[in-house]
C-alpha cells in the first residue's frame, strides 16, 4: 500500500497561484500513476489532472487546461499541482490519488481507476 499526504492548500485571491504537493510513503518502489481530483461543496469529486510514473504523459480536465500543471519528482516521491490564474470556481478540496501501473507509461482520469487516496487539502479562491 501507499499513503498519500497533500499540502499547500489555502485561501488565495482570484488570479493568484498555488502549488499543491502530495508526498507518498509506503511501497513507493512500485510504479504509480498519480492524479489530482477535487470536490466542491455539494458536488461530485471530479478529475483535475493525471501524470504517468515516467512523467512523459499528462492529461488535464478541460476546465483547468492551460492554467494548471501537474508534475512529479520520483526521487522525492512527490507529485505537484501548480495552479495559476485561479478562479472562484476552483474552490474545492483537492485530493491526490495513486494507482499501480507497472508499465510506468499509463495515466488515468477516472475516479474508479485510482486505488489510493489522500485526505485532501482545502483550496479557497476569493473573488
Amino acid at each position: 500500500q501507499v499513503q498519500l499526504v497533500e499540502s499547500g492548500g489555502r485561501l488565495v485571491q482570484a488570479g493568484g497561484s498555488l502549488r499543491l504537493s502530495c508526498v507518498a510513503s509506503g511501497r513507493t518502489f512500485i510504479r504509480y500513476t498519480m492524479g489530482w481530483f477535487r470536490q466542491a461543496p455539494e458536488k461530485e469529486r471530479e478529475f483535475v489532472a493525471g501524470i504517468s510514473w515516467s512523467g512523459g504523459s499528462t492529461i488535464y480536465a478541460d476546465s483547468v487546461k492551460g492554467r494548471f500543471t501537474i508534475s512529479r519528482d520520483n526521487a522525492k516521491d512527490t507529485v505537484y499541482l501548480q495552479m495559476n490564474s485561479l478562479k472562484p470556481e476552483d474552490t474545492a478540496v483537492y485530493y491526490c490519488a495513486a494507482s499501480i501501473d507497472y508499465s510506468g507509461s499509463f495515466v488515468y482520469s477516472r475516479l474508479n481507476e485510482y486505488a489510493y487516496w489522500g485526505q485532501g487539502t482545502q483550496v479557497t479562491v476569493s473573488s
